[in-house]
């Protein structure tokens, strides 16, 4: 054979190398095609809609959600009540004003309070309340109306007199208030954010724009599916639960597409035909994203074993997202990306013959060096510091207040708070008992508890008698919670009566909670176990990496837990936090695992372990750390939104993320794999075949 053919059988050899999807002539069809059809489907269907029900956040089958149907029941369900409070700026009220604040009332539609008309007045003289019920048909109607209301009252209110509004309609108006406009600004800052992260790593003042479209454009896709998805199974969701999957989509999306980006620019080095470079690339991350896609897609379902429906609705919901991120990166960023020539990645454009990550002097690799000089030693040292960082978890209390669920004190708290100086404490949200029994008896069972005020039976109908208890603890104390408990006991030997309410919500949330974690924790753990064990085939390695994530995870509570109790001033992290963030955390923080081991496998088939550790945290650190951090910041971005849960959950994520990126997967896992060396992958073995 002439030399002259070698070009020709070199062009064709490189051509049967390039995958069909990333061809010259395909390319620009498998880029545009996906991005068109979502767009039209983000524009013509847009999120789906569902008719929100009381019983959506409650947990199935537990007391206050049984009550709760009850009610629901009654043929004339009373509509949810707004307490006005209206207290004087100096002393008591005067005679005046209090015939002022009755014909407001009377003119507001309040409900009559006894011989005095619909204004009590405290027992002090300084405060008066009336119940205006609000009759609602949507929780948008129902803030409309409470804002309406709040208006007239502060129109009409007497001179020298303070105007509030509190009870269940306001809550409910004051946490709709915390979401309106919130996916909007929850998306132009995550976005911001990404872009902003993407431009510093990537130095290119036109590469990033690229990834952070196909991201952008796949998390609005995954916003309309999964949405559409829920309406039409009827799988309930709340207002955090597209903000959630929109961070959660921005975040691991980006970091598969870091990771694609990363090895595509090394091949750039070796390959002359960037569709070449870019085929080498997909086939060599593939794996490792649809392994990691795959663990966290699984880990997200297991939050369908959960008793509370908007729960189970946001794993089905964040599942979906995570799997459109994935086809998005795999197939439409790759196809995008080879559209552009290599001047896309300027100022740092990619030159065949210029050396690869893996072997450049970089940072990661002199991280490598020092920690193969004394493993031993930086695994007892990172161990000791995620021990003592672990140990606020012990201390750990969770379930928070009413009052304590917003970072900013909105309006029906205060009011709440000021309303239990004068009267009653739960005069603004009693205890509610349902029941099909015999309404006289029950309502004398509820009156012979200690800490109960007052109880009157408020409605009957269709054999179901409402009793609404007014209890003398302060809402959200341990007295209130305990006579609640009470009360149940004291009618427990009813057949079908139920205790529900603000209180009694409260402790059955907490129990749903803890039996949450027993059943849905141990599940995740073995799902991501089994996942390495079909990843890596072998055993030791993914015991190692799985205590890994647990010990990230026990480190970023137990400092989020100090850092909560202390500076941030809260008394208890929200009841949901901990298997949520335990998902996240333990799902999320698999992904660094599998991207560095997977590359490690890789480098041991020619280098043997020790040194293909070495290799693959040298070419893995920069991408793992610019993902963990894009990841981290994303999800402190739930920050935005003024409700605890959400400032807790990101808090702890971005702990936890930066924890792992930065210490476990930079120091620990290389640590513990060049001390056990071979061993690390048995009973697998990785090295190089021995010569003939």
């Amino acid at each position: 054979m002439s030399t002259s053919t070698l070009p020709r059988d070199r062009a064709d050899e490189d051509q049967q190398r390039i995958s069909p999807l990333l061809r010259r002539r395909t390319a620009w069809l498998v880029a545009l095609l996906p991005l068109l059809i979502a767009v039209a489907l983000i524009v013509g269907m847009g999120e789906g809609s569902r008719e929100r029900t009381s019983l959506d956040n409650l947990p199935e089958g537990y007391d206050s959600t049984l009550g709760t149907e009850l009610r629901d029941a009654l043929p004339d369900e009373d509509a949810p009540v707004a307490v006005v409070l209206w207290t004087s700026d100096d002393g008591e009220l005067s005679p005046e004003a209090i015939a002022d604040l009755g014909r407001q009332a009377e003119a507001l539609g309040a409900v009559p309070a006894g011989p005095t008309g619909p204004v009590t007045v405290a027992e002090d003289g300084t405060a008066a309340i009336a119940v205006v019920p609000v009759e609602s048909t949507s929780a948008t109607d129902n803030s409309d109306q409470v804002t309406d209301l709040r208006d007239t009252l502060e129109a009409d209110r007497p001179d020298g007199v303070t105007s509030q509004v509190t009870g269940p309609a306001a809550v409910e108006a004051d946490l709709a208030a915390v979401f309106e406009g919130a996916d909007t600004n929850l998306l132009l800052v995550t976005a911001g954010v990404v872009a902003l992260l993407l431009l510093i790593t990537y130095r290119s003042p036109v590469l990033w724009l690229i990834p952070l479209t196909v991201v952008g454009i796949a998390d609005r896709l995954a916003a309309v599916t999964a949405t559409q998805v829920m309406a039409v199974l009827d799988v309930a969701w709340d207002e955090s639960t597209v903000g959630i999957l929109s961070v959660l989509v921005f975040g691991a999306g980006t970091d598969y597409a870091l990771l694609l980006i990363s090895r595509y620019r090394d091949e750039l080095k070796t390959h002359e035909s960037r569709y070449v470079a870019m085929s080498v690339a997909v086939r060599r991350t593939a794996e490792a994203v649809l392994s990691s896609s795959t663990t966290v897609v699984l880990g997200l379902l297991t939050l369908l074993l959960s008793v509370v429906p908007t729960t189970r609705g946001l794993g089905l919901a964040c599942a979906i997202g995570v799997v459109i991120a994935a086809a998005f990166v795999l197939l439409v960023l790759p196809a995008a990306l080879v559209l552009f020539g290599r001047w896309v990645f300027w100022p740092r454009v990619p030159h065949v013959g210029d050396p690869a990550l893996v072997d450049t002097d970089s940072l990661w690799h002199k991280v490598g060096a020092r920690v193969a000089k004394r493993p031993a030693a930086f695994v007892t040292g990172t161990l000791v510091v995620l021990a003592i960082m672990s140990i606020g978890v012990f201390r750990i209390d969770t379930g928070l207040d009413q009052a304590d669920q917003f970072l900013v004190e909105p309006e029906a708290i205060s009011a709440s708070e000021r309303l239990a100086e004068s009267f009653p404490a739960g005069v603004s949200d009693p205890a509610q008992v349902l029941s099909r029994d015999d309404g006289e008896e029950v309502l004398a069972a509820v009156e012979s508890v200690d800490g109960v005020g007052t109880a009157a039976i408020t409605q009957q109908g269709d054999g179901i008698t409402q009793i609404d208890a007014v209890l003398t603890a302060e809402p959200g104390t341990d007295e209130s919670r305990a006579t609640i408990t009470d009360i149940r006991d004291e009618v427990a030997p009813f057949e079908d009566t139920h205790v529900t309410g603000t209180e009694a919500t409260f402790i059955d949330q907490g129990e749903s909670a803890q039996r949450d974690r027993q059943v849905i924790l141990p599940l995740i753990l073995l799902l991501v176990l089994g996942a390495l064990f079909l990843l890596l085939r072998a055993v030791v390695a993914p015991l190692l990496l799985v205590a890994t994530v647990l010990a990230t995870y026990a480190a970023s509570m137990g400092v989020a837990w100090w850092l909560f109790t202390g500076p941030l001033g809260f008394e208890a992290l929200d009841s949901g936090v901990p298997l949520l963030a335990f998902l996240f955390l333990v799902a999320l923080g698999v992904d660094y695992n599998i991207f560095l081991v997977t590359r490690a496998r890789e480098e041991a088939a020619v280098h043997g372990s020790r040194q293909g550790m070495l290799r693959a945290l040298t070419a893995t650190g920069g991408v793992i750390t610019s993902a963990g951090i894009l990841l981290a910041a994303v999800f402190a971005v739930l920050g935005v939104l003024p409700l605890v849960v959400l400032a807790q959950l990101g808090t702890v994520i971005c702990i936890g993320v930066l924890l792992d990126t930065l210490v476990v997967r930079t120091v620990l896992v290389p640590a513990l794999a060049l001390t056990l060396g071979d061993r690390f992958w048995w009973p697998r073995s990785v090295g190089p075949a021995p010569r003939a």
